[in-house]
């Protein structure tokens, strides 16, 4: 069976850098299981699953605009420290949830220097072009459940 709208794919995964630096890899656990054509994935890697079959190994680059967007430094701000009340040692790599014009925003702290807190709303590999090293290990049809739910249900996926 071929990876579809409707489907569900599972897979090992590693993703590096340019550098060819290991960002995140699914090696020694569980595959990664989604449902296909729900934007459970990036958009980039997505459109490369589609038509795999279980066996297949392939690698993909994507580019920052189907992977998690483009940098913007606009989402870069600086804060003064009271703005984090209740938070005694703000350090560097924190992450914290603000309230930006489009709704909730994760932000992370870059630099403390100070009264004065730097941070970055962009995620964290926003403007990177991301590397997969892809073997997809299972392709199946999704339930009705899984498809009203619009996420997989069971081994790999959620569980009510």
């Amino acid at each position: 069976m071929q990876i579809a709208d409707q489907t569900v794919a599972s897979f090992h995964y590693t993703l590096t850098d340019d550098n060819g630096q290991v960002i995140d890899s699914s090696q020694g656990r569980e595959p990664l299981t989604y449902l296909h054509g729900t934007g459970q994935i990036v958009p980039g890697l997505e459109k490369a699953m589609v038509g795999r079959v279980a066996g297949d190994q392939f690698k993909v680059q994507v580019a920052p605009g189907e992977g998690y967007g483009e940098h913007h430094p606009e989402l870069m701000q600086e804060l003064p420290r009271e703005a984090f009340q209740g938070v005694e040692d703000i350090q560097p790599g924190m992450q914290f949830q603000g309230h930006g014009p489009q709704g909730v925003i994760n932000v992370t702290v870059t630099k403390v220097d100070g009264e004065k807190v730097h941070i970055d709303g962009n995620h964290p590999l926003a403007g990177q072009t991301l590397h997969f090293d892809i073997e997809v290990t299972d392709v199946r049809e999704a339930s009705a459940e899984e498809l009203a739910h619009g996420h997989v249900h069971g081994e790999g996926g959620h569980h009510h």
